[in-house]
């Protein structure tokens, strides 16, 4: 069955978020929400503005908006009439939705599945006096917010679901919505909620117990764990303190158990402080300033970084001893992540076998659903099952009998071979459920996929006669190893007649940040110019040789690709780039051009873009003008979507939403292009020379004599104009390497000036650019 169009009843912050992804992902959606009194729109137009609006951006292109129609419940129920899918997204309580079901069922076609995204209430209560074929259309869809960003997306099947119905969810939410599909058991709060909300809960008591302050609990359970920036007060804000009390509370109802929140959480709902958006809540926001609430006064003071004897020693460890080491914290700090730890694992174990099918559903959820990089039993496994085992004992709790059949075997998780397997609950050990169409770098290692290896990159052999390339460096930092290994690959690649190349890797932020800033900055306040002439031509010759390969090249960007990793992909065949890819020519910030191709690359792209219209009414500046922009601006896009529209992505290239696929899509791309591949030709283009550079400067000028740019930003975009311009002489046709010239000088003459090596001095320093 193919889902061609989707329903989303309910306009609050999760349904309107769903609706922004499905239209960004270009479904077209039907929104819905109650009536309002003098408005019948009003609620769900505030719902649709809200996602608009939204920060992080609900939609991936604004544009995308386009593809939502509006109604309300009681009029506009008939839109739905030709929906595949209707997801229920209305307020959590279980009457509203039985009555919203009851109506459905008159007008939906036989075939339409109908989900909830409900986190409280029992399917089977949500099912109670429905048709045979409402109850096989019918499972749980529980996203997570905000839903663009979270990864996970649990599904939750009755015994009615019908196994195709099933199966064309799954499928629609791996490929074409990029979730990571786990399957829960229709208990409270499910998988991911019910463990992470409480650890949470259980941080904030051992908080007290321990007389901690909340900075020093954020920065005990952020990064150092490998848990978000966020870890656990920040992310309550994020979430907000009112959602995070409705779930903990329903938790409590349909549990049982202890989810309440300290009472001093209570007051600081009562003054209204939920969190970010209230602007105070766990943190205030006032002006640039952060300020932390201390817990024990309810007032604010200024947000400290806690300085914790051991942790920055910890933080230089691998993650799988990190956990460890910070039970061994002097004091108060090692009290509470024992315990901490202790507790939660407990409680892991003890709920498994009751809401998971298997332990590596409970790892996926945590860490999709909350962005942890390692599952709890990854955890217990980098700390081991038998001082997992005395913590818990030590914290006076009871073992839990899964614990016990991990103490008989070992471990939850085990290798025979490439193989990995986990710990049934019975005791015995199977493989870990596969991906489906995912390759993963160490499945490639454990393959015995290693072709060369360095410090800084690797060579794989992905099988089909395609090789992989992947950066090993902090945040893909292009630098001679990362060049050589390209270099060593293409040749390869040529020697042994294979299929072709892919470029990519696994990384939570960055496919690659950029060039080595740090070494370019040393060379420069030492003189060494000759060495970084050699240097920014290696790199020139490396994306030029990638481009001119007698093979297919496709680049597989994600997360931060900007400067020199934006440059690679723009030189690549094709591009399959992750939908959350940030792809920018940034250099600019730095005090500096692009000098990797990526001047010229937009200059040729924009250029060979008018050419079936020159002697028309195409106006070839138009070319140079719009890469000025767009690298004098350091634009840098927000989605892949985006990248399309300014010109980083073009014709050919495309999007992998989910990103576990990324490597396995742009592995096919290869061997789609490989059968007929030709090496692309690129011949001259018209340099404009001095008419162009004339209105550049111009531009430049205006904005300098507004008071917008400073001496010194005049400086770099006259180079940049220079350089695109080709020069100050007449109109003259220039090959690729004519550019590439120009542009290595200007970015040595820029990188030679006081102010440019200030900037890139306080940017190494503090993340962030400095306009001097």
């Amino acid at each position: 069955m193919r889902i061609k169009k989707v329903g989303v009843v309910g306009a609050g912050t999760m349904g309107s978020g769903i609706a922004a992804l499905l239209a960004s992902v270009g479904v077209p959606v039907v929104l819905l929400d109650i009536p309002g009194k003098d408005d019948p729109l009003e609620f769900v137009k505030r719902g649709l503005e809200r996602a608009k609006k939204a920060k992080p951006a609900a939609f991936m292109s604004k544009d995308r908006a386009r593809l939502i129609t509006i109604g309300n419940t009681r009029d506009d129920l008939e839109l739905l009439a030709d929906a595949d899918w209707v997801i229920e997204a209305i307020i959590e309580k279980l009457e509203p939705k039985q009555e919203l079901y009851a109506r459905l069922e008159q007008i939906l076609p036989e075939h339409a599945i109908v989900t909830s995204n409900t986190s409280g209430i029992p399917m089977a209560s949500l099912l109670e006096g429905r048709s045979e074929n409402f109850k096989k259309h019918f499972l749980g869809t529980h996203f997570f917010n905000p839903p663009r960003y979270l990864h996970l997306l649990e599904i939750i099947p009755t015994p009615h679901t019908d196994p195709a119905v099933l199966e064309t969810i799954e499928n629609f939410g791996d490929r074409i919505l990029g979730k990571g599909i786990v399957r829960a058991k229709d208990v409270p709060g499910f998988i991911a909620n019910r463990l992470g909300v409480y650890g949470m809960l259980q941080a904030v008591r051992l908080m007290e117990k321990h007389d901690l302050t909340i900075d020093e609990v954020d920065a005990l359970t952020g990064p150092l764990i490998g848990r978000p920036k966020s870890a656990i007060f920040r992310t309550a804000d994020l979430t907000g303190l009112d959602v995070l009390k409705m779930v903990a509370e329903e938790l409590a109802h349909t549990t049982g158990e202890d989810f309440s929140l300290p009472d001093w959480a209570y007051k600081v709902m009562e003054r209204g402080c939920l969190g970010d958006k209230t602007r105070c809540g766990f943190y205030k926001k006032e002006g640039k300033e952060i300020y932390t609430l201390d817990w024990k006064t309810l007032e604010y003071k200024p947000r400290q970084k806690p300085k914790i004897p051991g942790v920055e020693e910890a933080k230089q460890l691998p993650l799988s001893r990190r956990i460890d080491a910070t039970f061994e914290l002097p004091g108060k700090y090692g009290a509470f992540m024992r315990e901490l730890f202790a507790i939660s694992s407990q409680y892991t174990l003890a709920k498994t076998p009751e809401i998971a099918y298997d332990i590596v559903s409970v790892d996926r959820a945590l860490k999709w659903g909350f962005g942890w990089r390692m599952g709890p039993y990854e955890q217990m496994d980098a700390v081991g099952v038998e001082k997992t085992a005395e913590l818990i004992a030590a914290a006076g709790l009871e073992k839990p009998e899964l614990l016990a059949r991990a103490e008989a075997g070992g471990a939850f998780y085990k290798k025979e071979g490439a193989e990995r397997l986990m710990l049934t609950f019975e005791g015995e050990y199977a493989p870990v459920p596969a991906l489906p169409g995912v390759i993963e770098i160490q499945g490639l290692k454990d393959a015995g996929g290693v072709v060369k290896e360095s410090k800084d990159a690797a060579l794989y052999d992905m099988g089909d006669g395609v090789l992989l390339l992947e950066f090993r460096t902090k945040m893909g930092a292009l630098g001679e190893g990362i060049f050589k290994m390209l270099d060593y690959g293409l040749n390869y690649i040529e020697k042994n007649d294979l299929a072709g190349l892919v470029i990519g890797r696994e990384d939570e932020r960055a496919f690659s940040a950029g060039a080595n800033l740090a070494l370019i900055l040393m060379l420069a306040q030492e003189g060494d110019w000759d060495e970084l002439e050699m240097a920014v031509k290696l790199f020139q010759k490396s994306t030029m040789r990638l481009r001119e390969a007698p093979f297919p090249v496709v680049v597989a960007p994600f997360g931060l690709t900007l400067g020199g990793g934006c440059e690679m992909t723009l030189h690549a065949d094709r591009v399959q780039a992750a939908a959350e890819s940030y792809i920018g020519l940034v250099e600019v910030g730095v005090g500096l051009i692009p000098a990797g191709g990526g001047t010229k690359e937009l200059l040729f792209r924009f250029s060979e873009e008018l050419a079936p219209y020159a002697g028309a009414e195409a106006d070839p500046f138009a070319a140079v003008k719009r890469a000025f922009e767009i690298i004098a601006m350091a634009r840098t896009s927000t989605s892949a979507l985006e990248a399309f529209e300014i010109g980083y992505l073009q014709k050919g290239d495309r999007i992998s939403v989910n990103k576990d696929r990324l490597l396995a899509d742009a592995k096919q791309r290869v061997l789609d292009l490989a059968p007929d591949y030709v090496s692309p030709v690129r011949g001259p283009i018209t340099a404009l020379g001095k008419e162009a550079l004339g209105n550049l400067k111009y531009a430049v000028w205006s904005f300098r004599e507004a008071g917008q740019i400073t001496d010194h930003e005049v400086k770099i975009a006259s180079e940049l104009a220079y350089v695109l311009s080709g020069g100050d002489g007449p109109p003259r046709q220039v090959t690729e390497w004519d550019i590439l010239d120009l542009e290595r000088e200007a970015f040595l003459k820029l990188l030679g000036t006081r102010k440019t090596q200030e900037r890139i001095a306080h940017t190494l320093k503090t993340g962030k650019p400095l306009r001097n």
